[in-house]
């Protein structure tokens, strides 16, 4: 399996226009953070982890010509906004693509893309098919996919495992029952917003705390925010096996 950092920032997290914190100025290209997204080559198939207002730039950058299917973890602008940039695997592909998400979240999606799910379609919108998932484990084409049921502030927020890889994003709560789900794996991907208590976010110190308890071989943080800091500064403080993620970081399993 390989993973792919598409993204690992927050809407306070991408270079902004007249910004002139440090982050902005940065020239370390680590730190030119777009929103938090990942893709994922396992078993010879091609899926994305949400598709947040920078999708269309990200794959371009990636190279990825080939999507099987799209899962979400929340329904959030900042992990949605880019759905209809799909069109673009349908008309290659010729085919649907499939969606998988929470039922709520599903519902979300049809009513800000309601042009997408109209009854009469207009010629050229972006072709999916919606399946809903829940807490259980299931299959994507093949894969085994196991949903962690976290909380972003009371918001409930889907992780993903699969494999030995977890992937864990806009969360500040994660339950005893959940994290079972989590131990034995080899790579982690974890929220940590910034350095200052957030209302529905891990700080730094708790996304720390955290992988200390689940003890991955290797821990990457994303959905960073300008307030954490600068990459080559923030790495300095990291234990070992911890690093800050970066887009098109590439992690083999």
């Amino acid at each position: 399996m390989i993973v792919t950092l598409l993204g690992t920032g927050t809407s306070s997290g991408v270079p902004l226009i007249g910004c002139t914190c440090e982050v902005c100025r940065s020239i370390d290209f680590r730190d030119k953070r777009l929103r938090t997204s990942i893709h994922l080559a396992v078993g010879g198939k091609s899926f994305v982890v949400d598709t947040g207002p920078d999708f269309r730039q990200q794959m371009l950058r990636a190279g990825i010509r080939h999507l099987d299917a799209v899962l979400f973890t929340h329904e959030h602008k900042d992990h949605t906004a880019g759905l209809d940039e799909v069109r673009a695997y349908n008309f290659l592909q010729r085919q649907d693509i499939p969606v998988y998400a929470h039922k709520r979240v599903l519902t979300q999606l049809q009513t800000e893309f309601a042009y997408i799910f109209a009854e009469k379609k207009y010629p050229g919108i972006p072709r999916l098919q919606l399946n809903e998932i829940n807490n259980e484990p299931f299959e994507l084409e093949g894969v085994p996919i196991i949903p962690i049921d976290v909380l972003h502030h009371r918001l409930p927020v889907f992780g993903y495992r699969i494999q030995n890889f977890t992937y864990l994003t806009d969360l500040n709560y994660i339950s005893d029952q959940e994290l079972e789900k989590v131990y034995g794996t080899e790579v982690l991907l974890l929220d940590a917003l910034q350095i200052e208590p957030h209302i529905s976010h891990f700080t730094l110190d708790q996304a720390i705390a955290l992988v200390e308890r689940i003890q991955p071989e290797k821990a990457y943080f994303i959905h960073i925010s300008h307030k954490l800091g600068l990459h080559r500064e923030v790495e300095k403080r990291l234990p070992e096996s911890m690093r800050l993620g970066y887009d098109g970081l590439k992690i083999s399993l």
